[in-house]
């Protein structure tokens, strides 16, 4: 079996370089997720804990009574099917919020998974709700957050139903480092924080599909590996492999 070879990738800078404006968009994102604690902060008062690797903020089933932001850290939302599976249905970083999909029914319909140790802020349905009411910005970006929820959840689902393989892949590591570096984290080698079953599981593939597509790839030089770990990731080119995930690829051959 071919096994992908390993790649020192260029020293780039922390933050992808970005084309058409991408910098600015990433700034005014980055402002706008701080500008969001800033408020939450000061009109909620919020519980704030710190979480490890592994730990569970809410399980499915659970009466819902609290929302929960991130203030840094990474989650994954778990959710059972119906023959017993376990399927990662969704991502969230900092700034994101954790339960709303629970308002409706009243209970939670996902575990929420700490990938790392985060900081989490806790604040009370009720609570907030009158917030809103006396804080106009805050019911906001409140409703701003649900609505880019709901984007992220359709372009998901768009990937998974039209994308080939190779492009699942391949935009899931965009979008990744397009997050980080949104949050003004290092977007050019990272974590995937996943392991590749998760990955898989996530994008609808088997681990051994995602393990070779990465590696395809690394052979395309759109990737890298980090020597010491195939968890991290590097990107040597973000515009390169920007231009692949939106089909304008000429140069690897990659299908």
């Amino acid at each position: 079996m071919q096994t992908a070879t390993q790649h020192t990738a260029p020293r780039v800078p922390a933050r992808p370089a970005a084309v058409d404006g991408r910098c600015d968009a990433w700034n005014d994102e980055q402002q706008r997720i701080a500008d969001t604690l800033k408020l939450i902060a000061a009109a909620l008062e919020p519980k704030r804990r710190i979480v490890h690797a592994g730990e569970v903020i809410y399980r499915a089933g659970e009466r819902f009574s609290q929302l929960h932001i991130l203030n840094s850290g990474f989650f994954k939302l778990v959710s059972m099917s119906s023959d017993g599976r376990e399927q990662v249905v969704g991502l969230r970083l900092r700034g994101d919020w954790l339960g709303f999909s629970a308002i409706a029914q009243g209970s939670y319909g996902c575990d929420a998974i700490a990938l790392d140790t985060a900081e989490v802020w806790t604040v009370r349905y009720d609570a907030l709700l009158q917030a809103c009411a006396e804080h106009p910005a805050l019911m906001i970006s409140v409703h701003e957050a649900m609505s880019r929820e709901m984007m992220r959840d359709r372009d998901s689902l768009m990937a998974i139903c039209t994308l080939p393989a190779d492009a699942r892949v391949a935009t899931f590591l965009h979008y990744w480092a397009q997050a980080l570096a949104m949050r003004g984290l290092r977007a050019d080698q990272f974590s995937l924080r996943l392991t590749r079953a998760e990955i898989g599981n996530y994008l609808g593939l088997t681990l051994e599909t995602v393990s070779r597509v990465l590696s395809r790839l690394a052979r395309a030089e759109l990737i890298a590996f980090n020597e010491k770990s195939r968890r991290d990731i590097c990107i040597p080119d973000f515009p390169a492999l920007a231009a692949y995930v939106e089909g304008r690829d000429l140069r690897t051959g990659l299908h």
